[in-house]
């Protein structure tokens, strides 16, 4: 019983405490500065599932002189996928099959504000909300 207990304890932990925490990936596409030079967005994928599989993509933030990162964006990676700047604090992300819509994962991220978790384990995890104004998942 008491294995148990702490099986669902350990469970409810991790869901509520989750923090974007990757094994590291290979580098994919940047860096790409912030027109004020205050960012800087990088961006990595991982193979998941083997010949059958599939890429799982995220955009990590380098802000400031601190060197500070920020996971900002995670989700399954498409075949058309590029970061630009809109202005200063606003990072759009294109992540897309084209000719399939329900495969768009694009999105327009004000940093320090918002943020994208595909899984949707970022918008449930108490430590994420005191960070993030919004975050948006895949319904």
């Amino acid at each position: 019983m008491f294995v148990v207990f702490s099986m669902i304890c350990m469970f409810e932990y991790k869901k509520f405490a989750y923090t974007f925490e990757f094994n590291k990936g290979e580098f994919f596409v940047g860096p790409v500065e912030s027109p004020n030079g205050k960012y800087t967005a990088n961006s990595y994928y991982k193979t998941y599932g083997g010949a059958a599989g599939g890429v799982n993509v995220w955009v990590e933030i380098t802000q400031g002189k601190d060197n500070k990162i920020r996971t900002v964006y995670y989700a399954p990676g498409k075949s058309n996928f590029s970061m630009n700047w809109v202005d200063d604090e606003t990072l759009n992300i294109t992540n897309e099959e084209p000719g399939f819509p329900n495969e768009n994962r694009s999105i327009e991220l004000t940093i320090g504000k918002e943020i994208y978790d595909e899984s949707g384990a970022a918008c449930a995890s108490w430590v994420m909300k005191d960070e993030y104004e919004t975050c948006y998942e895949r319904h």
